[in-house]
């Protein structure tokens, strides 16, 4: 069903042996990531205790010269009790309303946490559409980058009171894992209710826990569960072996443990799961950004020779290939590029609005050129805005 590494193994780690626990330990950038059930009490109140206990272990890292990211969940489950909510709500408009509140107190606590240990605490908030749109994306690296440089704690967490869609990316996991990607972080520690992670129900007899994932093989067959045992949260172990796989397809090792076992998480001891990074060649920020941080806004579908093109010879697309558009969006959107059975098989940046390209479909770019002008003599997707999708 699975294989465990035992705690004692090696690994390879570009190219040099070495023990596969000593990576969270000797990573000098770390994003570290705690979700809702960790920061509150049953009744939806912060659990101040518990902050500053993950401050002192953070404020530790740093000490010891260690750069240290936070991706913090809390703010809509710390507004619930002082709105008078019993539990989280289901609409969009009361969820952002408890972050609007939540958020505030979340980094009041924090923020006092660490000013003990004399760090600064800078709150970084960030959308879905700050993650897909490039120009965003570049200056939440280039913020982040700075903040570490003049030694700050950042906290990041995704913007919930002005998100216009679903309010999370997952309880913020798939968000720390492009954020240890966007860092170019050496490790990504995720923190949660659970201990670690298990081929069953942990609370049912005869469940073993998973000391180590090695690739997809390992998970063939293992139940993963829905949401904490809290239920405060959105997430669940689904949204973290999800960001694991993020974090290790970008060379990134991940550790998912519980909030109780951070400090021992950090220092390298057998603690949790380690996700082990994937041994192949870092892909692009690019790449990584468009295959998991942005949603196609429509659909491009191709005819069998451009889906050949674009997945076996991982060539652009061009207008000559395309059968017919779905949905609206505009020029630089990301677009779900589609074959006629209606599978996804790449994701890309289009070139042309939706309203265009229908007067382009099947033309050739030299006659497009001809007779409507240079300027549509270009791909509807060139090949360097364009990722592929497994099925």
């Amino acid at each position: 069903m699975y294989s465990a590494q035992s705690e004692g193994a090696t690994g390879v780690v570009d190219g040099q042996v070495e023990p596969v626990r000593e990576v969270m330990a000797q990573a000098r950038r770390v994003v570290v990531k705690v979700g809702s059930s960790s920061l509150t009490t049953p009744d939806g109140h912060i659990d101040r205790e518990r902050i500053g206990e993950l401050a002192d272990v953070l404020a530790a890292r740093r000490a010891q010269g260690i750069e240290v990211i936070l991706v913090s969940s809390g703010a809509v489950a710390a507004g619930l009790t002082p709105l008078g909510l019993s539990r989280r709500p289901q609409d969009l408009a009361t969820q952002q309303a408890a972050a609007s509140v939540g958020q505030g107190l979340l980094v009041a606590h924090y923020t006092a946490a660490f000013a003990r240990h004399g760090l600064t605490a800078a709150q970084i908030l960030l959308t879905a559409e700050d993650m897909t749109r490039r120009v965003q994306y570049r200056n939440a690296q280039r913020t982040l980058t700075r903040l570490l440089d003049i030694g700050a704690v950042p906290i990041v967490n995704e913007n919930d009171t002005v998100a216009t869609h679903e309010i999370r990316f997952g309880d913020n996991d798939r968000l720390a894992a492009l954020v240890a990607h966007l860092l170019r972080a050496e490790a990504l520690l995720l923190l949660s209710d659970v201990d670690a992670l298990y081929d069953g129900n942990p609370s049912l007899p005869g469940t073993s826990r998973i000391a180590e994932v090695r690739g997809p093989a390992d998970l063939e067959g293992v139940d993963i569960g829905g949401t904490g045992k809290r239920g405060v949260g959105t997430g669940g172990m689904v949204t973290k072996v999800e960001s694991a796989r993020i974090a290790t397809q970008a060379g990134v090792p991940t550790v998912l443990t519980s909030a109780a076992n951070a400090r021992a998480a950090l220092e390298g001891e057998p603690v949790g799961t380690l996700f082990s990074p994937v041994r192949r060649r870092r892909p692009s920020t690019r790449q990584l950004w468009l295959a998991h941080a942005t949603a196609g806004r429509g659909s491009v579908v191709l005819d069998p020779g451009a889906v050949r093109a674009v997945v076996d010879e991982h060539a652009s697309l061009l207008p000559a290939g395309v059968v017919r558009v779905e949905g609206e969006f505009g020029a630089g959107d990301p677009v779900d590029l589609r074959d006629e059975d209606g599978r996804i098989v790449a994701r890309g940046l289009v070139n042309y609005d939706s309203t265009e390209i229908p007067d382009l479909m099947g033309r050739s770019t030299r006659w497009l050129a001809r007779e409507m002008g240079a300027e549509y003599e270009r791909e509807i997707v060139h090949r360097d805005d364009l990722v592929l999708i497994k099925a």
